[in-house]
């Protein structure tokens, strides 16, 4: 949904919208995915975000994987659903473009490839770091979204000038994959960048936000229920050394052992 609305926007009304109207199809497509999604799985959408998790221990590798391979795949879909109704419109050029990210002559202001980096880089670290700071586990829940959202319109308002904003892998590998050309060779940049923004994402959020409460259900939710018991207690609802007679307490008592009062 991500990559067939908000790079669909840029591929199908770039001409229209301009990079505000990008910036918000991006931002107001994550608000809404995320009110959909993100009580199942957090709607990470995103290998950057899913590493930044993983560093937080908010999941486990194996979990972690299973992200990556859904978001890359996601991606993929997204795109070949775009490049279809891309290619129903007259004269839309799609080679070496499709709202594929890039730097050098690939790029609207011409940046160069180390500025690129550092763009990413930075960009994908805040919009990782709110992920992390507006959550206290995988899972988002009420308003959550809504600052992650406005995170990526931010980040897109500044991005799309410089290397049309990718802070996601898997946001641009799809496109990428069908633009070919110099989109393919430039495409390295875009996946290394992004998560090394969310490593640093992780680390800046572990030193100004030491503890961060993990939820254990949400734990639970992510790398299955660990089997234990109520805490001090035993099968049967008993707790150790409770009374009874096996463990010399009292007997239990009954109507005939109450007090006369009582009775």
């Amino acid at each position: 949904m991500l990559v067939f609305f908000g790079v669909g926007s840029l591929v199908l009304a770039g001409d229209y919208i301009n990079a505000v109207g990008i910036s918000f199809a991006f931002g107001f497509t994550l608000i809404v995915v995320a009110f959909a999604f993100g009580r199942i799985s957090g709607c990470h959408i995103n290998p950057a975000v899913t590493l930044g998790m993983l560093l937080a221990r908010r999941m486990d590798i194996r979990a972690a994987i299973e992200y990556w391979v859904a978001q890359l795949v996601g991606g993929i879909v997204g795109a070949a659903l775009l490049f279809l109704l891309a290619k129903q419109v007259p004269r839309l050029v799609t080679d070496d473009a499709f709202g594929s990210n890039g730097y050098g002559g690939r790029s609207p202001v011409g940046i160069g490839g180390g500025g690129a980096f550092l763009a990413e880089v930075l960009l994908t670290l805040l919009l990782v770091f709110i992920y992390l700071t507006v959550t206290g586990k995988v899972t988002m829940v009420a308003a959550e979204p809504v600052p992650v959202g406005l995170a990526l319109t931010a980040v897109n308002l500044v991005g799309i000038p410089l290397t049309w904003t990718s802070v996601n892998p898997a946001r641009s590998l799809g496109p990428a994959l069908f633009a070919g050309g110099g989109a393919l060779s430039q495409l390295w940049l875009f996946l290394v960048a992004p998560m090394i923004g969310g490593v640093l994402a992780a680390g800046l959020h572990m030193l100004t936000h030491p503890g961060h409460p993990v939820a254990e259900e949400e734990r639970e939710q992510v790398t299955g229920p660990r089997p234990h018991m109520p805490w001090g207690r035993r099968l049967g609802g008993r707790r150790p050394g409770a009374g009874g007679p096996e463990a010399g307490g009292p007997e239990p008592g009954g109507p005939e052992t109450k007090p006369p009062e009582a009775a």
